[in-house]
């Protein structure tokens, strides 16, 4: 398996890939997934970083991806990551695949120069790679009723705190 970053070439099959991975039970094979509509959105953003969107590649087909894009600590605006989504084939969960993705994107933000990453998602999951409730950290979610679920990262300093602000897509959902 390679991770590399995400080319346009594989603009469909990463559409295709988390349409898969995040279609609810009972979703007709036509019916929109929001994380496949929302990459599509996040790749047409200002806020898109094109070298946060890895791809996860076996045998020449894309079986996972990652992306992160340009978010916000409010209210001075200091410029900060948002992850996700996170999305891997569904023949291809469960070995560790996801875990990849999310190491490497954190290694290139950091490489990069980004100060902090957050993220929507499980804190038995996110745990392991360094996430803690944002709150701990002095980041306030967009939305105070995700409460731990809501996690950020610190890669560098300084550090800074106040409200967090994902890329306008996040916010259209």
């Amino acid at each position: 398996m390679i991770v590399r970053q995400e080319r346009p070439a594989d603009h469909g099959a990463v559409r295709d890939l988390h349409s898969a991975a995040f279609r609810p039970p009972g979703a007709g094979p036509d019916d929109v997934v929001v994380e496949a509509r929302l990459t599509v959105e996040l790749r047409e953003d200002a806020g898109f970083l094109p070298h946060l969107s890895l791809v996860a590649v076996e045998d020449g087909a894309v079986v996972g991806h990652v992306i992160g894009t340009r978010g916000w600590l409010e209210p001075l605006g200091v410029p900060v990551v948002g992850l996700g989504p996170v999305g891997v084939l569904p023949e291809f969960q469960g070995r560790g695949l996801g875990t990849v993705l999310v190491h490497a994107l954190l290694a290139v933000a950091e490489a990069a120069g980004e100060r902090l990453v957050a993220l929507l998602g499980s804190p038995q999951y996110y745990r392991r790679f360094g996430f803690v409730p944002s709150s701990e950290v002095g980041i306030a979610p967009p939305d105070p009723a995700w409460g731990e679920h809501f996690q950020a990262r610190w890669l560098a300093e300084p550090r800074a705190s106040g409200t967090f602000r994902y890329a306008e897509p996040f916010r259209r959902l």
